[in-house]
C-alpha cells in the first residue's frame, strides 16, 4: 500500500471507532411502570457517525429528500393492539387500556417486544402482572438483551436501510419533480392505482360480516363480559354478528347519576353510519320502554319519549338507597339490505329500580340482524340443536321434491299432552312439542264398551298417538335446509302387535327414541341426531261383553340416547431434521 492510500485507509478506520463507540455509548434505561403510573424514563439515543459513501461515476444519486427515521423505541411498539381505540384483551402492550382493564387481565399475550432479533444488542420491553396488588397491576420494563448466536449484527452504519420507505406514487403533479431527482422509477401494481378518489366516482363501501358499525363519533358499544363476568363497555358491535350476553354490574349507588352507561340515553343516543365513512345516519328509535319494580312485577310505558326517562334518579327509603331508571335488560334490532346498508334500528329496553341490597346486579344485551323484506326463521340451533328446542321435522309429499314443514316449528313433532281429566277422546288434539334433550312421557285413559266397534276404536287410538301429520324426516342440525333432502333422518316406523284369537288389536303405546351424537371439534361439540325410530305397540283385548266397560291405558313417551363416540387423541408423525451445512461453512480453518 502506497502513502497515497494511508489517509484514506485512517479516515475509515477513525469513522468505524466514531460508529463503535457511539453505540456502545448508549446506556440503555431500565424502567418499571405500575398501573398508576403513564410517564415512561426518557430514553436518549446518540447519532450514529456514518461514513459518507464514495461516489462512484455513472451510478444514480440518492434523492435529496431526508429518509425516514426508522422506528426504533420499542416501548412505542405493540403487535397485540389490533383494535383501535379500544383495549384488546390480554394486551398489557395497548395504550388504549386503562388500569381497570389491566386488573382483570390473566396473563399478556406478548411479554416481550423487542426490535431486529438480527443485533447483538437490542432493547426489549417486558410486560408482566402483579397479580400480588390489590388490584393487580401491569409491570413494565425496559432492558438489554443480548443475543448469545455469533451471527449477529454488531454495528449498522446505515439505519434507515432497516426501514421500509413509503414510495412517492408519481402522478401528472410530481412526475418532473421525480425525474429530476432520480435517474428514473420502477412501478408496480399497487402504484399503479392511484390513492386519490374521483369525486364522480360511485360509493362502494358498505358493511361486510364482522366489521364494526361505525356511529358520528365513534362506534356502536355493545357492553359484554370480558375475562371475568363484569361488564366491559368498550365491545363494538359486529356487523351480522348476533349476540346475546349477559354481565354483572358493581356500582357505587350513590353515584349512580354519574354512570351514563346505566342510563337509557347511553344506547339510544348514537346514530349509526348507513355505511362505513358515509354521512347519513340513521338514528336508533325506541320501540318499547318495560318499567320493572323492587317486587318484579313489570309495566310496559306507552309513551317512548326518552325525555321524561333521561335523568337517573336516586331516592331513599328509610336506611335504603333505591336508583330508578336503571337499564337491566337491551334489545337491538337492525334492518339491513342485500348492499349491506343499515336502513333501520330499534332497541327494546327494560329499566327497574336497584336497591343497595341488589348491588351487584345482572344486566343483559342482545343485538340481532334482520335482512330487508324477509321473515326471520327461527332455528333450534346453529348448526347443533340446543337443549330445550324443538326438533324440526317433515314430510317429503313426493320423490325429488323438498321437506315440507309446518310454519309452527313447535307442532313439527309432538306428543299426546296429559291433562287432569286423562280422558283420551276430551284431551284430543291438544299434543306437546318434543323438545331435545328432554325425555317425556304421557298418557291417558280409554274407556270401551260394547257400541264401540274394534276396528273404529283402533283407528281412533292411532290417530291420537301420531296426531295430525306424523312426520317422515327429522333434521340432523337445528339449522338443515329443507331443500337438502339427503341430509335429513328418515322415521323408522315399526309396529309391534301380539296375536290372540278373538281379541282386539288396540295400539297401547308409541315410543320414540331418537339417538344423537358430539359432531366436531372437542371444543365445541355441536350435538347431531343420526337415527329416530317411532314403535307402536299394540296389544290384544278380549271382546268387551254386552254392559261390560274397560278401562285402556294410553301412552307416549320419547327418549334421547348419546350415541357418541369416545373421542381419540390422534397424533402427527414425528418430524424429522434433514438439516445440511454449506460445503464452505468452515472455510478457512479446515
Amino acid at each position: 500500500m502506497g502513502l497515497r492510500g494511508l489517509p484514506l485507509l485512517l479516515l475509515l478506520l477513525l469513522d468505524c471507532w466514531a460508529s463503535v463507540s457511539a453505540q456502545a455509548g448508549d446506556t440503555p434505561v431500565v424502567t418499571t411502570e405500575a398501573l398508576n403510573s403513564t410517564k415512561r424514563a426518557p430514553t436518549t439515543f446518540r447519532p450514529a457517525v456514518s461514513p459518507r459513501p464514495h461516489e462512484i461515476p455513472g451510478a444514480p444519486r440518492p434523492s435529496s429528500d431526508p429518509r425516514p427515521t426508522p422506528v426504533t423505541d420499542v416501548a412505542a411498539l405493540c403487535v397485540c393492539d389490533l383494535s383501535p381505540a379500544l383495549c384488546d384483551v390480554n394486551c398489557c402492550c395497548d395504550p388504549d387500556c386503562s388500569s381497570v382493564d389491566f386488573s382483570i387481565f390473566s396473563a399478556c399475550s406478548i411479554p416481550v417486544v423487542m426490535g431486529d432479533s438480527q443485533f447483538c444488542s437490542q432493547k426489549a420491553a417486558i410486560y408482566s402482572l402483579n397479580f400480588t396488588a390489590d388490584p393487580p397491576q401491569r409491570v413494565f420494563k425496559l432492558v438489554d438483551q443480548i443475543n448469545p448466536s455469533i451471527f449477529c449484527i454488531h454495528i449498522t452504519n446505515y439505519k434507515p436501510a432497516l426501514s421500509f420507505i413509503n414510495p412517492e406514487v408519481p402522478d401528472e403533479s410530481n412526475f418532473d419533480k421525480l425525474m429530476k431527482t432520480s435517474d428514473g422509477f420502477s412501478s408496480n401494481a399497487e402504484s399503479d392505482v392511484s390513492l386519490t378518489t374521483k369525486p364522480d366516482a360511485p360509493n362502494t363501501a358498505k358493511y361486510e360480516y364482522g366489521v364494526h358499525l361505525q356511529t358520528s363519533h365513534s362506534f356502536l358499544r355493545f357492553p359484554s363480559p370480558l375475562t371475568s363476568s363484569l361488564c366491559t363497555d368498550n365491545n363494538p358491535a359486529a356487523f351480522l354478528v348476533n349476540q346475546a350476553v349477559k354481565c354483572t354490574r358493581r356500582i357505587n349507588l350513590e353515584q349512580c347519576k354519574e354512570i351514563e352507561t346505566l342510563s337509557l340515553v347511553y344506547y339510544s343516543s348514537p346514530k349509526i353510519l348507513r355505511v362505513p365513512g358515509s354521512g347519513t345516519e340513521v338514528p336508533i328509535t325506541v320501540q318499547s320502554i318495560i318499567i320493572q319494580s323492587l317486587n318484579k312485577t313489570l309495566t310496559r310505558l306507552e309513551d317512548t319519549d326518552t325525555d321524561v326517562l333521561r335523568p337517573l334518579v336516586l331516592v331513599e327509603a328509610g336506611h335504603d338507597k333505591i336508583c330508578t331508571n336503571i337499564i337491566l335488560e337491551v334489545k337491538y334490532s337492525l334492518m339491513y339490505t342485500n348492499a349491506g346498508e343499515i336502513i333501520k334500528a330499534d332497541i327494546f329496553v327494560l329499566l327497574g329500580a336497584v336497591s343497595s341490597a341488589m348491588v351487584p346486579f345482572q344486566q343483559k344485551f342482545e343485538i340481532y340482524f334482520i335482512q330487508q323484506n324477509t321473515k326471520p326463521v327461527p332455528l333450534s340451533g346453529n348448526p347443533g340443536y340446543v337443549v330445550g328446542l324443538p326438533l324440526a321435522a317433515g314430510f317429503q309429499p313426493q320423490k325429488g321434491s323438498g321437506i315440507m314443514q309446518t310454519t309452527n316449528r313447535y307442532g313439527q313433532l309432538t306428543l299426546l299432552r296429559s291433562t287432569a281429566e286423562q280422558d283420551c277422546l276430551a284431551i284430543a288434539g291438544i299434543r306437546t312439542p318434543v323438545l331435545f334433550g328432554y325425555n317425556m312421557q304421557s298418557g291417558c285413559k280409554l274407556r270401551l264398551t260394547k257400541a264401540i266397534t274394534c276396528r273404529l276404536v283402533a283407528q281412533k287410538v292411532e290417530s291420537l298417538l301420531k296426531g295430525q301429520g306424523f312426520p317422515d324426516y327429522v333434521a340432523p342440525f337445528g339449522n338443515s335446509q329443507a331443500q337438502d333432502v339427503l341430509d335429513w333422518v328418515p322415521v323408522h316406523f315399526i309396529t309391534q302387535t301380539s296375536h290372540m284369537k278373538d281379541s282386539c288389536q288396540l295400539p297401547v303405546a308409541l315410543a320414540i327414541e331418537v339417538k344423537w351424537t358430539k359432531y366436531g371439534s372437542l371444543l365445541n361439540p355441536q350435538a347431531k341426531i343420526v337415527n329416530v325410530t317411532a314403535n307402536l305397540i299394540s296389544s290384544s283385548f278380549p271382546e268387551t261383553n254386552s254392559g261390560n266397560k274397560r278401562t285402556i291405558l294410553i301412552s307416549t313417551a320419547v327418549t334421547f340416547v348419546d350415541v357418541s363416540a369416545p373421542a381419540e387423541a390422534g397424533f402427527r408423525a414425528r418430524p424429522t431434521i434433514n438439516a445440511r451445512l454449506p460445503f464452505n461453512f468452515f472455510f478457512p480453518f479446515v
